[in-house]
């Protein structure tokens, strides 16, 4: 099956009428693994849009874009599949949903407020103040009802989803394997070269040993150079649900992005496809994981 380039979705919705996710389930289920996508979401409501002070393109260049296309086989091939619908730039998924800057707000923040990380005080908390390029998004202050229904419209159901249905497959089979996928700019700064594939086991912590082995073994196998946890160790995914000892597993999975896009324009390369083959041989090495490190 080719992979076809999808619409961005900008503005033909209003926040709220989108559902959060899609869930696609194997016909039958035969392998605990479930492989989720919380940053290829390409919707972005008409309020978000009408309050931008940058291009559209500059947010879609944040996106884990294609993604969700590159996986879109993994129900036929056994596995669970839940990909986000909005835009990682309007709600970031793989955020703890108090990771909120209070600034951001004309008025109170929309829910409880951590003590503020790095990753907000840099303007990149649950929801993001930046784009790709280091400008701010939006001309104006959110309203408390705005982040409101971004944290318990989208948030709030997509990671009770991702939560029952992995205690469904632990109560299935005994365990668990959650896959993480994302894609990583080909740049960053400070580094002259990032590998084809970063394995984030939050050091040996969210996941058995086995599972990120099997990973590195098999992209070598299949060309691609690897690292683990430099620079993704994973993040609040996999910190959440990454219980080893529990046996539910978690994995975070970051792909170039330069092996299958084009960064600037947003668009898929032909490589695309060579690319979306090799993930599948991998879903069908990790189902096959999955049920050998049951209890």
């Amino acid at each position: 099956m080719s992979i076809v380039e999808r619409e961005t979705g900008a503005g033909q919705e209003t926040a709220g009428t989108v559902p959060p996710f899609r869930l696609e389930r194997p016909e039958r289920i035969d392998a605990p693994l479930l492989i989720a996508s919380p940053h290829s979401g390409h919707h972005y409501p008409e309020s978000l849009l009408k309050n931008l002070r940058v291009p559209l393109l500059d947010l879609r260049r944040t996106e884990d874009a294609f993604v969700d296309q590159l996986a879109a086989r993994a129900p036929a091939l056994g596995a669970t599949l839940l990909t986000a619908n909005y835009s990682r730039a309007y709600l970031d998924l793989n955020r703890d949903p108090r990771e909120l800057d209070p600034e951001m707000f004309d008025g109170e923040p929309p829910g409880p407020v951590a003590p503020a990380t790095a990753r907000v005080q840099a303007g990149l908390g649950c929801m993001p103040k930046i784009g790709a390029a280091g400008d701010s998004i939006y001309a104006k202050k959110l309203s408390t009802d705005d982040g409101r229904t971004r944290l318990e419209g989208i948030h709030a159901p997509y990671h009770q989803t991702l939560k029952q249905e992995i205690a469904a497959l632990h109560q299935q089979f005994g365990s668990a394997i959650l896959l993480d996928l994302h894609s990583m700019p080909s740049r960053q700064p400070g580094r002259r070269s990032l590998p084809d594939i970063v394995l984030g086991d939050r050091f040996g912590s969210s996941c058995a040993s086995q599972l990120t082995s099997l990973v590195e073994r098999t992209c070598r196998k299949l060309g691609m150079s690897v690292t683990r946890n430099a620079p993704y160790a994973g993040g609040y995914t996999t910190r959440l649900y990454g219980r080893p000892k529990r046996h539910v597993h978690a994995l975070q999975i970051e792909v170039n992005r330069s092996l299958y896009m084009d960064e600037a324009s947003v668009e898929l390369l032909p490589a695309a496809e060579g690319l979306k083959e090799k993930l599948e041989t991998l879903i069908e090495e990790v189902c096959a994981l999955a049920i050998r490190l049951r209890p």
